[in-house]
């Protein structure tokens, strides 16, 4: 099981790496669009990265045990990395909705500026939020023996050996949930709701289909990465149902990462297009390699003598 998650794990962060460096390599993917979205790939490869490899490690070594220090700041990055998500997901959707509904101003509104200040956004309510949870988390009293019922360390999971009454802050835990997740979500459906009338009345067949290619992939990276969380975070009692919650975590820290870049390029023809030219240099300069071209040059004075031309 181990073993399929780490090939897992490598493909998805080599596609995620790939797709970052398809968007920074050529300058027809050098738009908002793609700048949120190699930022979005950033983010996904955070995030698993900081419990893939360590959950491999501990299983191969035998050591399955964690410092109270490192488990903190694994429930740290994890849960910020994951808020920020969110918050860069809906933050996409507007960026669409201005694309699509008022493209006369998308320059304008978009900016570069902008677009720094979204990921901003993101990276710093991903940051406070978690940090308030996580410093509330590890105040609790854990009971021995202190086994965490999960495979890396979590707000649910750490809540579940608590020897205290935690009614409240689930509660709370609830409440966060719903702005962090279900308000970002009803801001995205009500937009998507106004881009789908827009793409209805465009009279270009071509446009349509291209803005309804990037909305539906957007619209696949949002059901993979508000889905789990919400099952998760929105239910009471959640921390109470270890398997189901362990199931939901290795689909959003495992597939999802492999899932983002596919949902992006196999429906996207200009990552497609990224993509061939990409193969196609590396292809000639392999061949390159193997075979240098020799040319001869001769004089009077001496004889011919061959000499590579890289």
């Amino acid at each position: 099981m181990v073993s399929i998650i780490l090939l897992i794990y490598v493909a998805a962060f080599t596609g995620n790496t790939l797709l970052i460096l398809l968007i920074w390599l050529y300058s027809h993917l050098h738009t908002p669009m793609y700048f949120l979205l190699s930022q979005l790939s950033l983010m996904v490869l955070t995030l698993t990265s900081s419990i893939v490899p360590m959950m491999a490690a501990n299983f191969f070594s035998g050591w399955r045990s964690i410092s109270f220090l490192a488990c903190g700041t694994q429930i740290f990055f994890s849960l910020t990395v994951a808020i920020a998500e969110c918050i860069l997901i809906t933050l996409m959707c507007f960026d669409r909705y201005v694309a699509i509904c008022d493209p006369l101003r998308y320059p304008v509104i978009i900016n570069p500026k902008v677009c720094l200040q979204m990921i901003a956004m993101s990276w710093a309510g991903g940051a406070l939020t978690s940090l308030g949870h996580t410093a509330f988390t590890l105040h609790f009293n854990i009971c021995s023996p202190r086994e965490i019922p999960l495979f890396f360390c979590e707000v649910m999971a750490m809540l579940r050996i608590v020897c205290e009454d935690i009614t409240a802050y689930e509660k709370a835990v609830v409440i966060t949930s719903i702005v962090v997740l279900l308000l970002p979500l009803s801001l995205i459906l009500s937009s998507y709701v106004l881009i789908f009338l827009a793409v209805l009345r465009m009279n270009s067949p071509e446009g349509r289909n291209k803005a309804l290619a990037t909305c539906s992939s957007h619209l696949c990276v949002v059901g993979l990465y508000f889905g789990p969380g919400m099952c998760i975070y929105m239910r009471p009692g959640s921390a109470k149902t270890p398997k189901l919650n362990e199931g939901l975590f290795l689909f959003g820290t495992v597939l999802t990462p492999l899932l983002n870049p596919l949902a992006y390029s196999l429906r996207n023809k200009e990552v497609l297009s990224a993509l061939k030219k990409l193969m196609g240099e590396v292809s000639v300069l392999q061949v390159n390699g193997r075979n240098p071209i020799i040319t001869h040059r001769q004089n009077k004075d001496a004889p011919a003598k061959g000499h590579f031309v890289s």
